[in-house]
């Protein structure tokens, strides 16, 4: 069935509201050693395996910024697995972030770039440490396709008590290139992460984190990285803990190989590159290959190589993953931010009520009778909530909890739904036709200092303090304040400032309905 396809989404959203109220300026790289304009606080001078870096210091976290893990991946480099940066003599400047990687214009969720020397990292940690803080690795979303480490500042996990390390990797035609004239390209995004989690296990202590103790936490396209890396025997040993968020790897994480080719041959083919293709390909300018790819794709490694032998959900079914504690999770109305996006679009407007029947028909084919029995118009305020209902069931909610059913039958594993009705609204848009509620993303203006989002409204901060602090607490103990789930369970824990409890995820979300149809 069409609605068990892999869905990182956010490109959908970002097609819709893109072009509403954000630039596309293009981004270039920083200097890496402009000197410092104002004495050096304590704490802010740290030694890595590179050299000396100097970041800066407000109080409550230090902040380093734009430290490179990896060679810069340009000339002959260029679709070549990540090498060892090169050591800088003196103390290299650490106080902005490293360029974008390579990346359409256009959307709110990226920074758009032709930048190919992008391997750089960014380090958040609290004043006082001790060498003993958990590490937790944020993989950003996107669906790895756009976006930057450091549009998410992690400084309220880092002032309860976690080295937070975001990195840039590379994206869409760059970090995933299925040629076969390329050769070992199809998945080098995931290898960038690899060598920032080496870059972690090496330097984290320096920063005052624990290096043995590393949890690897994503988002939508960087969950499905997370996805990647448990079913990757290359990301063995490298990280601890995994926290999933809006990304089932039971659909999602990976591609077959015949897939990356058709890609691959029709970027080459709109680039003249059908003769001499590699050499072709690496002489052609960023520009012309992001025009070629596309916009809209969602890139994802490709399964039967090395670097991922077995597609995640094959890899979770049978056991032959990095089996390490995970936390899981979606939200509980991922796919009202999609409908309202397309609603709000120029030339979009509110689904009709006559409408609605032929939009089910057009998504779910032979079932739409079935599901239009199940998600009645008449019981939601619109068409719109109506159809965000039933995607939401089918795309996330019933293959998040086949992920989490599979993983709990190896490994310790915790499940959330996060179900706040009161969520931000985006950053200078017109108002919703609808509220957005758990939208797709809503949970990250909770995390993070995101300027996409509107501020989180000052009485809902003990409900943001607590899922702070349960983050960081997974990250340091593997554990939460709710029970571990279980291989058969059906209840998950909900997250909302008037409710922290038990919720039956499967009768909620219609679990049985989905697993029957199709």
């Amino acid at each position: 069935m069409r609605h068990t396809r892999s869905v990182s989404r956010w490109s959908v959203t970002a097609l819709a509201l893109g072009a509403l109220a954000f630039g596309t300026v293009t981004a270039t790289a920083p200097s890496a050693s402009a000197a410092p304009t104002a004495p050096t606080a304590p704490g802010t001078v740290v030694t890595t395996t590179g050299g000396e870096v100097r970041g800066t210091a407000d109080g409550s976290v230090r902040a380093f910024q734009g430290i490179p893990y990896a060679a810069p991946p340009v000339g002959e480099r260029r679709w070549a697995p990540p090498k060892p940066a090169a050591p800088w003599p003196g103390v290299r400047d650490a106080t902005r972030p490293g360029a974008p990687c390579a990346q359409p214009k256009g959307l709110p969720i990226g920074v758009p770039s032709e930048s190919e020397d992008c391997l750089y990292l960014n380090v958040t940690a609290p004043a006082a440490s001790d060498g003993r803080r958990p590490v937790i690795v944020w993989i950003h979303g996107g669906s790895l396709m756009y976006g930057t480490g450091d549009m998410y500042g992690p400084k309220r996990l880092a002032a309860r008590g976690a080295v937070v390390v975001s990195m840039n990797y590379r994206l869409g035609i760059m970090g995933f290139q299925g040629s076969p004239a390329v050769k070992g390209a199809e998945g080098l995004g995931l290898e960038d992460q690899q060598a920032a989690l080496r870059w972690v296990r090496a330097n984290a202590a320096s920063f005052g984190g624990d290096a043995g103790n590393v949890t690897l936490m994503g988002q939508s396209g960087g969950g499905y990285s997370v996805c990647g890396h448990l079913a990757s025997p290359k990301s063995a040993g490298l990280f601890d803990r995994a926290v999933l968020q809006s990304a089932p790897c039971a659909t999602g994480g990976s591609r077959t190989r015949a897939a990356a080719r058709a890609e691959a041959a029709r970027v080459t083919e709109k680039v003249g590159c059908e003769r001499h293709t590699a050499a072709c390909l690496r002489r052609k300018p960023v520009a012309e290959l992001l025009a070629a790819y596309g916009a809209f794709r969602e890139p994802r490694p490709v399964a039967g190589t090395d670097l991922m032998p077995l597609a995640p959900a094959e890899a979770l079914r049978t056991g032959r993953f990095n089996r390490v504690p995970v936390l899981i999770g979606v939200n509980r109305d991922e796919e009202r931010g999609m409908v309202l996006g397309r609603e709000l679009a120029p030339g979009g407007a509110p689904m009709k009520p006559e409408e609605y029947e032929p939009a089910v028909r057009a998504e779910f084919g032979a079932d739409a009778d079935a599901v239009l029995k199940r998600y009645p118009l008449g019981a939601h305020g619109s068409a719109g909530e109506a159809m965000a209902a039933a995607l939401t069931d089918a795309r996330w909610a019933t293959p998040t909890l086949d992920t989490a059913r599979l993983l709990a039958k190896w490994t310790p594993t915790r499940m959330y739904e996060f179900a706040e009705d009161d969520t931000p609204w985006f950053h200078g848009y017109p108002e919703p036709g609808f509220a957005p509620r758990a939208q797709h993303m809503a949970e990250l203006a909770y995390f993070f200092d995101l300027a996409l989002f509107q501020d989180v409204r000052p009485e809902q901060e003990p409900f943001r303090d607590r899922l702070l602090r349960t983050w960081v607490g997974f990250a340091d103990s593997g554990r939460t304040d709710w029970p571990r789930f279980r291989e058969g369970d059906r209840y998950v824990q909900s997250l909302s400032a008037e409710r922290w409890d038990r919720a039956d995820f499967a009768r909620d979300h219609r679990y049985a309905f989905w697993k029957s149809v199709g």
